[in-house]
């Protein structure tokens, strides 16, 4: 059985995902369900518990594409947001399937990706480029 790995998050990231769900219409989006398992599964702490090594909403994450070794950087935001960067493509919904998985997971948890055109990709945590619980940014 694939287990998957344990998930950490703010009881802060946990009520407002919690009303962003409670707002969607029945069968608003695919992955509904999806993350409210990622949710009934979760150890939720305080924001100023949680370790620095956590994705957590409004983090910038470098992943590391496996095995290939390329690089890059998303920021997991709530829809409609355009996160920190504002590049074009620098954002993932947590509404998408890949952003509910995110969520919650440390540095060095992989996890399956979407390739463009099909099949998976196996990428990597490598780094927690910003997370607004370590600089102090409780209200985001």
């Amino acid at each position: 059985m694939n287990r998957k790995p344990s998930i950490t998050i703010t009881s802060l990231d946990a009520e407002r995902l919690e009303i962003l769900l409670d707002s969607l219409p029945k069968g608003g989006f695919a992955g509904k369900a999806d993350l409210e398992d990622e949710l009934d599964r979760a150890i939720i702490v305080d924001p100023k518990n949680v370790p620095p090594t956590v994705v957590t909403m409004n983090s910038t994450v470098k992943f590391k594409l496996m095995p290939a070794g390329e690089e890059f950087c998303l920021t997991l935001v709530y829809p409609g947001s355009s996160g920190p960067a504002d590049a074009p493509g620098s954002t993932i919904s947590i509404l998408a399937p890949v952003g509910s998985a995110l969520l919650g997971l440390s540095i060095g948890d992989e996890i399956q990706w979407p390739r463009p055109g099909g099949g998976m990709l196996r990428v990597r945590i490598e780094e927690i480029v910003y997370q607004p619980e370590r600089a102090g940014e409780f209200d985001l």
